[in-house]
């Protein structure tokens, strides 16, 4: 199986033209009848040897933590020099692995060894100096402080990343980063001891910070209408990132999220909701809010089983319903998609990922 990565890289070494290339898009269009977009390909697993490098890699990085931890005090806090061995290794490894085999797995866990170790680092550099003192105790402010300024770095640190090594994850990983930079500066400047509930604070700027990252995806998206360059690539990841951020504090504010009973009205506003989502996830040609909040529906569809007297089959009910209607949807994505889109504003279908085959061959740039 060839991928649009490897596709780009023919194309650039001058094994095949760009009009060959075109082609061969387009017969697998004409075949799918459906645009290559549609697919939501991003790449992952190229052969067998992917999975073992990454087992190898994992052991190596586990390896590189506990000889970190020997040399690491014990603390309330991560081990600093554990997360700098991690970090270390991790970037050393993917100079071979990422920068010249160009392997998708192990590229994505050395990306997040590596963004991981630097800010287990940071924050345990920052724990380990204040270990024994009255930190946090009389200044709350300081520990916001450090803690905003330890993800702040680990942002730079996700952006040296891609520079080098152009891992399209590292993008979302960075965004991730700077949205806890916010949080923890915001906390600070409120101050956590004016802060009764922490949850009415920061779900609702997780909430913020969500849509924020949603619109930087669609930023990426849009760049790549028919998904050919790494940039649709970037904007998967940034979309799985942005999804929970938005779903969960939807469903925490309809009360799927305490525990209890969510009641009759919230089970409905629940469904209705993800009804949304499915309208959201088709005009952009994601599925990333529709899988994000498959938790919070499953939970509704079996509450109003249960209420209406399923009570023994409730939960294979609800099995049922959601596993036939996101089949149903899969087999037919694009058509539905189609006659979603071709309803919306001129200017709007202008920017969202192409929604029917393409007429004529497009040229794909070749830089991502």
């Amino acid at each position: 199986m060839y991928t649009e990565d490897d596709l780009r890289s023919a194309v650039s070494s001058g094994a095949i033209s760009a009009d060959a290339a075109d082609a061969l898009r387009n017969s697998v269009r004409a075949t799918r009848s459906a645009p290559a977009g549609d697919e939501e390909h991003f790449r992952l697993i190229n052969s067998f040897n992917d999975i073992f490098v990454t087992i190898a890699a994992i052991l190596l990085l586990v390896a590189m933590a506990g000889i970190g931890q020997a040399f690491t005090p014990d603390i309330d806090g991560p081990p600093p020099f554990a997360g700098a061995f991690v970090a270390a290794a991790a970037w050393g490894m993917a100079e071979f692995f990422t920068r010249k085999r160009r392997m998708a797995l192990p590229s994505i866990v050395l990306l997040l060894a590596f963004v991981g170790g630097v800010f287990a680092t940071l924050l345990g550099f920052v724990v380990l100096g204040f270990s024994g003192d009255d930190f946090g105790r009389e200044n709350a402010t300081l520990p916001g402080l450090l803690l905003a300024g330890s993800a702040l770095l680990t942002a730079g640190a996700a952006w040296l990343h891609w520079r080098r090594f152009m891992v399209p994850i590292t993008v979302a990983a960075g965004a991730g980063a700077i949205a806890l930079t916010v949080v923890a500066l915001v906390v600070t400047g409120i101050g956590p001891q004016n802060i009764d509930n922490p949850e009415r604070i920061i779900i609702p700027m997780v909430f913020i910070l969500g849509l924020a990252i949603f619109a930087f995806a669609m930023r990426w998206d849009t760049s790549d209408r028919e998904r050919q360059t790494r940039r649709s690539d970037v904007a998967f990841w940034l979309h799985l990132l942005a999804a929970p951020m938005i779903a969960h504090p939807i469903f925490h504010a309809l009360g799927v999220t305490d525990g209890g009973a969510i009641g009759l009205g919230g089970a409905f506003a629940v469904l209705a909701v993800y009804v949304l989502f499915g309208l959201v996830a088709l005009a952009i040609d994601r599925r990333a809010l529709l899988v994000s909040a498959l938790a919070y529906v499953l939970v509704a569809l079996t509450f109003l089983f249960d209420r209406f007297g399923a009570v023994e089959l409730n939960v294979a009910l609800t099995a049922l319903v959601i596993g036939s209607a996101l089949l149903t949807l899969s087999a037919f994505w694009s058509p539905i998609r189609r006659a979603i889109v071709v309803k919306l504003p001129e200017n709007l279908q202008a920017r969202l990922p192409v929604s029917a085959p393409v007429s004529a061959p497009v040229s794909a740039p070749l830089a991502a």
